[in-house]
C-alpha cells in the first residue's frame, strides 16, 4: 500500500514570477543612440550641402548698383564696399556692409537690398548742405542740423551757398547747433520760394532769434529778425534808395519793427537813425521779386 509523505514545506518551489530580462534596456539605449546619430550626420550633410549652395558661384557678387547719389559718385560709392564682390549674395550680412556706407560724411541713410542672383543695389539718401559755416576760423560745409560734413576747398566751388557765421559746432563735436541751423533753414527755405536767395552771401545766427544778412555787392548788413524774411527783405529793396540819399554809407539797417526802420550809418560813434516804414506792397503770388 502506498504510503503518502506529507511534503515539507522547506521543499516547495516557490511560485514566483520570471526574472525580466535585463538586457531590455540596453537595446533601448542603442536604439537611441543610433537616432539621435543619424539625426547629427543628417545636419552635418545639410549643412554641407547648405554651405555648398550658397558658394556656388552662380550667387557670388558681381554687380553693385548705386541709386541716390548727387555728390558721391558712384565710384566713391563702390569704394565703401570695398571687399564685397566675390562675397555670397545669400550669406552677406548686409547691416555690417551698410556700416561701412554710413562712415562717409555725405551720407544721411543708405540701404543694401540683393538682387539674385549676383546683384546689391545700394540707395543712397545724401545730406544736404544749407551753407558755408565759419567756425574757429576754418570753412566747413554744415547741413540743415548744422552738423559738418565736410571741409571746404576747390572740390565744392560749384555749390552757390552763403557762409554762415555764429554756427558752434565743429567737427570733432556730437552736438550740433541745431536752433541756429534751424533758423538759417527756415530763413533760406522762405526766400527761395520767392527766388530771393540767390542774392545772399552771407548770414550771421550768432543771436538764434535774429538773421543778419549781406547781398551780394552790398555790405550793408539787414537785419530781418527769426520771421517774416520775404516781406522785410522786400521792405529793404524798397527803401535802400531813400535810405541811401538820406545815409549815404550805412552800417546796418535792423527791419524788424512794424512802423520803423533802424538805420545806423558807417562813421564811427553814429547813433541809430529811426526812418518811418513806408506800407508794405502786396506781393503777387507765385512770383519772386528782386527789386533794389
Amino acid at each position: 500500500m502506498p504510503i503518502t509523505a506529507p511534503a515539507d514545506k522547506r521543499f516547495r518551489r516557490a511560485h514566483l514570477k520570471p526574472a525580466r530580462k535585463r538586457t531590455g534596456w540596453m537595446a533601448r539605449r542603442w536604439r537611441v543612440v543610433g537616432v539621435v546619430s543619424a539625426v547629427v550626420v543628417g545636419l552635418l550633410v545639410a549643412h554641407r550641402a547648405f554651405t555648398g549652395f550658397l558658394d556656388l558661384e552662380i550667387f557670388q557678387v558681381r554687380r553693385i548698383v548705386v541709386h541716390g547719389n548727387h555728390r558721391l559718385s558712384n565710384a566713391e560709392v563702390v569704394s565703401l564696399l570695398d571687399g564685397l564682390r566675390g562675397e555670397s549674395l545669400l550669406a552677406l550680412n548686409l547691416d555690417d556692409w551698410r556700416r561701412g556706407v554710413m562712415a562717409s560724411p555725405w551720407v544721411e541713410d543708405v540701404s543694401l537690398h540683393r538682387t539674385l542672383p549676383s546683384t546689391v543695389d545700394v540707395t543712397v539718401q545724401e545730406r544736404a548742405p544749407i551753407g558755408i559755416g565759419r567756425i574757429r576760423g576754418s570753412l566747413f560745409l554744415v547741413d540743415e542740423r548744422g552738423d559738418v560734413i565736410d571741409e571746404y576747398g576747390p572740390n565744392y566751388v560749384d555749390l552757390d551757398l552763403p557762409i554762415i557765421d555764429g554756427l558752434s559746432s565743429a567737427p570733432e563735436e556730437t552736438n550740433p547747433d541745431v536752433p541756429r541751423a534751424l533758423l538759417v533753414r527756415r530763413l533760406m527755405d522762405s526766400l527761395r520760394a520767392r527766388n530771393m536767395a540767390s542774392r545772399i552771401s552771407q548770414i550771421d545766427v550768432t543771436d538764434a532769434r535774429n538773421a543778419i544778412v549781406l547781398l551780394d555787392g552790398d555790405p550793408t548788413s539787414i537785419r530781418l529778425g527769426n520771421e517774416r524774411f520775404v516781406e522785410r527783405l522786400q521792405a529793404y529793396f524798397d527803401l535802400a534808395p531813400t535810405l541811401r540819399e538820406q545815409v549815404p554809407s550805412i552800417d546796418y539797417v535792423d527791419l524788424r519793427f512794424d512802423e520803423r526802420v533802424y538805420v545806423r550809418p558807417a562813421r564811427r560813434g553814429a547813433s541809430e537813425v529811426p526812418i518811418a516804414r513806408p506800407p508794405v506792397r502786396p506781393q503777387k503770388r507765385g512770383r519772386g521779386t528782386q527789386t533794389g
